[in-house]
C-alpha cells in the first residue's frame, strides 16, 4: 500500500498502523498497487485534526480524528505523540470502516500493551477504570482485555517482589545447531561457527567476571536470572558446567528467587547436560517443541521430531526439573487446525509449570519472511489461538505475560501461561520494563532504569565475532553504564 503524508513525515506511526490493519500489505512511497492512504494533519485555532483517505480493494474511506490544538505545548515529545496519536486513530477508522471489523487489539500499535493497564493501576486506576481505557481509547476486543488485565495483574504482583539494589541477569549463548525457517535471532549455527565457542565462552568468562565485581561494588544483588539464546544449551555439558560455576562465583546469588536455562530444542539435550544444568543451580528449563507434529518441524526446518521432545522432557524430570516451560507456535507452515490442537493437548498432558503460546511473526531476515509458502489462513490461526486460550484456562493455566510483534498472523500476540503461581519473573520483567536487566553476551540489551523514572538501552555488539573482537568495548560500556 503506498502511503502519502501531508503535513507531516510520521512514517513510523503509518506503518505500525498499516500492519494492524493489513498484516499482508507493505508500505511503499512509489509505485504500489493502486492501493493508497493519504494521511493529513492540519492545525486550526482550536483543534488540531488529522484526516485519512484510504483506497483499498475498490473502496474510498475517509475518517478524521483530532485534538485540542492547546494539547501541543511546543515540547517536541509531547507534541509528536499528540500529533501521531490522532494520526494513528484516522488511519484506524478509515481502515475499519474498509475492512468491515477490527482486529482483535483494536488501535494498539505497540508490543508491550500490557504496560497500559498496569500503569494505570500503578497511580490508583481501579481494574475497572484500567480496563475502560482499553476499551474505549484503543478499542481493544473484549478477549485481549481479558488477556491485557490478567497479565497486568500478573505484573503488579512481580513487581511486588522487588526489593531495592536488585537486578535481573540476561547472559546471551548466540549459537544454534541450525536455523530453523521462523528464526531471525542474531545466532551463528554452530556447524559453521564451531572455531568461535570456545572463543565465545572465554570472552564470557571475562565479562562475568567484570560485571560481578561491579555488581558487588556497587551492592546489588541478583533477583532472577535467565541464559537464553540462540540455543544456550548448543554448548557441551563440561563448557555448560564451567559457564554455570564462573555464574555462581561471580555473582552474589543468595536472593536469587529464579534461574532459568533455555534448552530450548530437545536436539541439544541429553540426560547428562540436563544433569549438570540442574546440579549447577538452574531451577528452571525451557524445552520448546514449536510444534509436536514431524510433518511441521520439517517444514520449519528442525531435525528433531514430537518423541525427542517427549525424551527430553521426561529426563529433565527426572534431572530435579519442576519448573519447565514449553513454546508452542501457531501459523507455522503447513499447520492445520487440528494439528495445532493435537500439539496444544499433547504438550498440556506433559503438565509443565509453563506453557508459551506464541503466534507466528513473520520477521525481516527469517527464511519465511520471503518464502511464504503453506502458511495458516488468519481464519486458522485465529482458530488455533482461540483454542488455546480456552484450552488452557479450563485445564488451570493463567496468562502471566504477554507482548506482539511486527507481520504477526491475525495480528494476535504471544502469551505465557503458568499454573500454581509458577510465573516466569524475568519475562514479566523483560516485557514490562520495571526493573534493571544487565545483558552479558553477544546480542544483549542492558535496560536500566534510572532513579528518574526513564529508561536507558545499552546494546552489545550483535554477533558472536564482534563480541570477542570487541571485549575490552563491551567492559568499558559496562563501567559507563555503572557509572
Amino acid at each position: 500500500m503506498r502511503l502519502i503524508f501531508k503535513g507531516h513525515d510520521y512514517k513510523y506511526a503509518a506503518e505500525q498502523m498499516l500492519l494492524t490493519l493489513f498484516p499482508g500489505e507493505r508500505p511503499v512511497y512509489e509505485g504500489g498497487d493502486g492501493s493508497t492512504v493519504t494521511l493529513a494533519i492540519s492545525r486550526g485555532k482550536t483543534w488540531l485534526t488529522a484526516t485519512a483517505v484510504l483506497d483499498w480493494a475498490g473502496k474510498r474511506c475517509r475518517a478524521s480524528a483530532r485534538a485540542e490544538a492547546a494539547q501541543l505545548n511546543g515540547e517536541p515529545l509531547n507534541d509528536d505523540r499528540v500529533r501521531q496519536r490522532i494520526l494513528k486513530l484516522a488511519f484506524y477508522r478509515a481502515g475499519t470502516a474498509a475492512l468491515g471489523r477490527e482486529p482483535p487489539w483494536g488501535a494498539m500499535t505497540g508490543v508491550r500493551p500490557v504496560k497500559i493497564p498496569a500503569k494505570a493501576m500503578v497511580h490508583g486506576a481501579t481494574e475497572a477504570e484500567a480496563e475502560a481505557v482499553l476499551r474505549e481509547v484503543y478499542r481493544v476486543s473484549p478477549s485481549r482485555r481479558r488477556l491485557a488485565m490478567d497479565c497486568a495483574k500478573a505484573s503488579l504482583a512481580a513487581r511486588a517482589s522487588l526489593k531495592r539494589n536488585e537486578i535481573s541477569l540476561y547472559i546471551g549463548i548466540p549459537f544454534c545447531p541450525t536455523r530453523c525457517a521462523y528464526c531471525s535471532f542474531v545466532s551463528a549455527d554452530v556447524h559453521k561457527a564451531l572455531k568461535l565457542v570456545p572463543s565465545y565462552v572465554e570472552a564470557l568468562l571475562g565479562e562475568l567476571d567484570a560485571t560481578g565485581q561491579a555488581l558487588s561494588k556497587a551492592g546489588l544483588t541478583i533477583h532472577s536470572l535467565y541464559m537464553g539464546g540462540g540455543t544456550p544449551t548448543t554448548l557441551t555439558s563440561p563448557q555448560m558446567a564451567r559457564l554455570l560455576d564462573a555464574i555462581r562465583d561471580s555473582f552474589d546469588l543468595s536472593r536469587c528467587l529464579e534461574f532459568t536455562v533455555e534448552g530450548g530444542r530437545p536436539d541439544t539435550l541429553d540426560a547428562e547436560k540436563l544433569q549438570t544444568i540442574f546440579d549447577h543451580g538452574a531451577d528452571r528449563m525451557s524445552i520448546n517443541p514449536q510444534t509436536m507434529e514431524d510433518s511441521v518441524l520439517r517444514a520449519c526446518g528442525r531435525p528433531h521430531k514430537a518423541e525427542d521432545v517427549l525424551r527430553a522432557y521426561g529426563e529433565a524430570v527426572d534431572a530435579g526439573f519442576r519448573d519447565i516451560n514449553m513454546d508452542l507456535i501457531a501459523g507455522l507452515p503447513t499447520d492445520t487446525v487440528d494439528g495445532f490442537c493435537r500439539s496444544l493437548d499433547r504438550v498440556i498432558d506433559l503438565n509443565p509449570a509453563n506453557i508459551t503460546v506464541h503466534t507466528l511473526a513473520l520477521k525481516k531476515g527469517a527464511d519465511l519472511f520471503e518464502k511464504r509458502e503453506n502458511l495458516p489462513s488468519a481464519e486458522d490461526v485465529t482458530k488455533m489461538v482461540a483454542y488455546a486460550e480456552d484450552r488452557l484456562r479450563a485445564v488451570g493455566y493463567k496468562p502471566y505475560y504477554l507482548y506482539r510483534q511486527k507481520y504477526m498472523s491475525g495480528s494476535f500476540e504471544n502469551v505465557g501461561w503458568s499454573r500454581d503461581g509458577r510465573d516466569c519473573l524475568y519475562n514479566i520483567y523483560m516485557m514490562e520494563e520495571v526493573h534493571t536487566i544487565l545483558s552479558l553476551g553477544g546480542g544483549g540489551m542492558n535496560k536500566v532504569n534510572l532513579p528518574d523514572g526513564t529508561l536507558r538501552r545499552f546494546h552489545n555488539p550483535k554477533f558472536p565475532e564482534q563480541y570477542i573482537e570487541m571485549l575490552p568495548g563491551v567492559l568499558e560500556q559496562k563501567q559507563e553504564l555503572f557509572r
